[in-house]
């Protein structure tokens, strides 16, 4: 049986996971390939918002490498907003294994 203490800890652990839930949701983060020809900006939400890619990295004898670039940008972005949501999340819990938030 929970304490007072105890639940209202645990509701104010709520409320700031919700709050920077919202924050990590709202943050864009970019990444390119290429050397900068494909940038791929995405939110913390894991949706794509842009890519923008340099006329000079379409190549129509060479749609694979493009194709490759784009693949390589969006993943990069998409790895880099799931070590945000990580890191976020992990600086409240406290490194807490907490079911769902992993």
């Amino acid at each position: 049986m929970m304490n007072k203490n105890m639940m209202k800890q645990a509701q104010e652990l709520q409320k700031q996971m919700m709050k920077m839930q919202e924050e990590i949701e709202s943050t864009k983060i970019e990444h390119s390939s290429g050397g900068g020809v494909v940038k791929v900006v995405v939110t913390g939400k894991m949706v794509i918002e842009s890519i923008e890619i340099d006329p000079d990295a379409i190549d129509p004898e060479d749609v694979e490498m493009l194709q490759d670039l784009i693949i390589s940008a969006v993943n990069g972005a998409l790895e880099k907003a799931q070590q945000l949501a990580s890191s976020k999340m992990g600086s409240i819990t406290g490194g807490l294994n907490i079911p769902g938030l992993s």
